[in-house]
């Protein structure tokens, strides 16, 4: 019973790998340890999860913390008979397979599953999903007359109080649900028969991040060396056709079969040699002028929208960082700004940078779009502020383009034009690794919303102190990025 008893989250793991499934089973050691990131997912879905519940409020929930399985089934049974009309996290074991159902409600026709998402849309492993907890529900002999997906609605702006029925759709796949009991059956039975036997010899694929990124990767994925096929970036060559045919290492791809981008990469990483258009960068420099502003911003987003004309999953500005030259010889100033916990930042924020940013200046940032972005949503929220951003839209420069152009391109960074490689092999002396606890924009966010739960003050300082050297340090690395360039010119 141990290796074919099987749950909901198994089957869905089993359908997008049986190795995967397998190694849960019997070597869940070699699992990769859950990052901050993923973490920060999973309670996302659970607070989506939960909201979800007020769509039919007055329901009994089936705890999961505290009770063994046998106890969360008689007591989902126990509702059952009692009339109980929903029920949350409703419990059935049957045929060695275990599920919970997010919403259990008894409509006018018979009872109706709701399987609820984080997502913005219905996505097929979201049926798959569904599917497998209404084979369970009516073997166990429960009459299932709905099956339905309920997501996020994207299109949803907040105002005042959350408009529960608004912020989710629902989608009826009951359909398309009994549609797919035989395939159901024939994978449980495939699954089942795999996990009596050896570890399936599985090769590495496009699966292993599809629908999710498997947290067996680190494991299948150790004999791939560095400088593989999978280091080239960008679209081009098909890289798995490339690994199943035996080509591994770059030094082996026949070069005549990859773009130029490809090629650059590839030749620059086997000769170990830096390339730079001075005349390119020379344009770019010259396209520069002063007052400078080097602007960085933090954003968090959260799948429910929690201020005034907010839509789930925006990008809302928290924090920013603003280095200043007024011009070629003056001293660099500083500013920033990083909102208290529990506040709507919007406002305050953008009324700082309109304080400190000089008329006329030039503004430059690293991966512009997304600073333009955030100052968009701004306006948009604030229209007595939108002429004067997009005074600020017109004057904006992206210190990323010449890495992105391959004006200059760096061997080590492996095709990469992100900040974070690209810093210390310009400056040195500077790197995001030396930063205590926030070294990337995930990071950042999750700092942000773990600030916004602690009471403690000496925690929430220290945060604070994190995400402020963090930010500074975007801006600045900017300012010596563009030193560097100047001199390699």
């Amino acid at each position: 019973m141990a290796t074919t008893y099987l749950s909901k989250s198994l089957f869905i793991r089993g359908r997008q790998c049986h190795k995967s499934l397998w190694l849960q089973k019997h070597r869940p050691e070699l699992k990769d340890e859950i990052s901050d990131a993923q973490q920060a997912i999973f309670q996302s879905g659970t607070d989506v999860g939960i909201l979800a519940q007020e769509l039919f409020p007055g329901g009994i929930e089936i705890p999961y913390d505290g009770l063994t399985h046998q106890q969360q089934i008689d007591q989902t049974r126990i509702e059952i008979e009692k009339g109980t009309e929903t029920i949350y996290e409703a419990t059935f074991l049957q045929d060695g397979i275990f599920v919970k159902a997010d919403i259990l409600h008894h409509g006018a026709r018979g009872w109706e599953i709701y399987e609820v998402k984080g997502s913005t849309e219905a996505k097929d492993v979201h049926v798959f999903d569904a599917a497998i907890q209404y084979r369970v529900l009516t073997d166990a002999g429960i009459e299932v007359s709905k099956v339905a997906i309920v997501h996020v609605n994207n299109t949803y702006i907040r105002y005042g109080e959350l408009n529960i029925k608004q912020l989710f759709s629902i989608v009826d796949i009951t359909g398309q649900t009994q549609e797919l009991q035989e395939t159901i059956t024939d994978e449980l039975a495939g699954q089942r028969e795999m996990l009596a036997g050896d570890m399936p010899a599985i090769d590495i694929g496009r699966h292993c991040d599809d629908p999710y990124p498997c947290d067996f990767k680190g494991h299948c994925w150790q004999h791939i060396p560095d400088d593989s096929v999978f280091d080239l970036r960008g679209r081009g060559v098909d890289k798995f056709a490339l690994y199943y045919q035996g080509i591994v290492l770059q030094e082996n791809i026949p070069l005549g079969m990859l773009n130029s981008s490809q090629r650059l990469q590839v030749e620059s990483t086997l000769n170990q040699r830096d390339q730079i258009n001075t005349k390119a960068v020379q344009e770019f420099i010259d396209g520069l002028w002063y007052p400078r502003c080097f602007l960085d911003f933090e954003t968090f987003m959260d799948a429910i929208p929690p201020f005034d004309g907010s839509r789930p999953y925006q990008q809302i500005p928290f924090q920013y960082s603003l280095h200043i030259q007024v011009s070629p010889n003056a001293d660099l100033q500083h500013y920033e700004y990083l909102a208290e916990p529990g506040k709507d930042p919007r406002r305050e924020l953008l009324d700082t940078l309109l304080e400190r940013i000089p008329e006329g200046a030039c503004i430059i940032a690293w991966n512009q779009s997304f600073e333009i972005g955030v100052l968009r949503k701004l306006a948009e929220f604030f229209p007595d502020s939108r002429e004067q951003v997009e005074r600020w839209i017109e004057n904006f420069r992206d210190l990323m383009q010449p890495f992105k152009s391959k004006d200059i391109y760096l061997w080590q960074a492996k095709g990469s034009y992100s900040i974070k490689p690209i810093l210390p092999l310009l400056v040195p002396e500077l790197s995001y690794k030396n930063l205590d606890g926030v070294a990337d924009g995930g990071d950042a966010m999750e700092a942000w919303h773990l600030m916004n739960s602690l009471d403690d003050p000496a925690e929430v300082a220290k945060i604070r102190n994190a995400l402020l050297e963090y930010c500074k340090l975007d801006t600045f690395a900017m300012v010596r990025i563009l030193e560097r360039m100047r001199e390699m010119i």
